[in-house]
């Protein structure tokens, strides 16, 4: 049972290495304790400006690969190049900042075996009051235009069985990725298990997730897949 770890990364020249040092570290503990027999680090570099990407082709890791978007493209971009070039049996992702501890990941693993999908909820969140004042919201748009109830939809820590991504079509660009693959996983019977994960604040670089013209975006993607969801309930198709 191997593991393939996407680490999504937009100008994070200051994080990358200790990001993938850190990831590192924590799929070779899951080996030593038997959870996995083999991993790899999946990078995708979503356009960044900065030397992101030169960092990781530095590294020189014969299971860290890194997949490059000539232009920004947005997260939910970045996460299906990475879905797309994972080859392991289970598929992992979290974000490139530093805000997780990628040690954590065996707080989702001993669950993967009765559950199809393992997501962390920020306990605590540790973001200024207007994101967590957003996210609450978010949270109850989803649940009443999908009945979604997750604790924390936006969290960048999640944990997949690879026939949960197998049949979908990600179609978000932006920040709406997160709810529409946990919709979509819920509408086909997929069983989701939450786990409270630590989180920190950024030290380095520049967050973009609150920027207004992405919350707009999500929120346009968030109708357009309403709508498409009315139309046609049983979209879907390899990623």
């Amino acid at each position: 049972m191997g593991l393939s770890f996407i680490l999504p990364a937009f100008n994070e020249a200051q994080n990358i290495v200790e990001s993938v040092s850190q990831a590192t570290r924590a799929l070779s503990h899951l080996v030593d304790i038997s959870c996995i027999d083999g991993w790899e680090i999946v990078v995708v570099d979503d356009g960044s400006i900065d030397d992101t990407a030169a960092q990781v082709r530095a590294m020189a890791h014969a299971q860290v690969r890194l997949v490059v978007h000539s232009e920004n493209q947005g997260y939910g971009a970045a996460l299906r190049s990475g879905f797309n070039a994972a080859r392991e049996r289970y598929i992992f992702f979290t974000d490139a900042d530093l805000q997780f501890d990628a040690a954590e990941i065996a707080l989702l693993t001993p669950w993967i075996d009765r559950f199809d999908i393992v997501v962390g909820y920020r306990s605590p969140r540790q973001d200024p009051w207007i994101r967590r004042a957003n996210a609450a919201a978010w949270g109850l748009a989803l649940y009443g235009a999908f009945g979604l109830d997750v604790e924390d939809v936006n969290c960048a820590f999640k944990l997949f069985r690879r026939e949960v991504l197998e049949g979908m079509e990600i179609n978000s660009e932006g920040a709406f990725v997160n709810a529409e693959i946990l919709v979509k996983a819920t509408k086909g019977g997929f069983r989701i298990k939450q786990v409270p994960v630590s989180h920190f604040a950024r030290v380095a670089g520049a967050q973009t997730g609150a920027q207004p013209k992405v919350v707009l975006k999500a929120f346009r993607e968030m109708a357009r897949f309403y709508r498409r969801q009315r139309g046609n309930p049983e979209e879907g198709a390899a990623f």
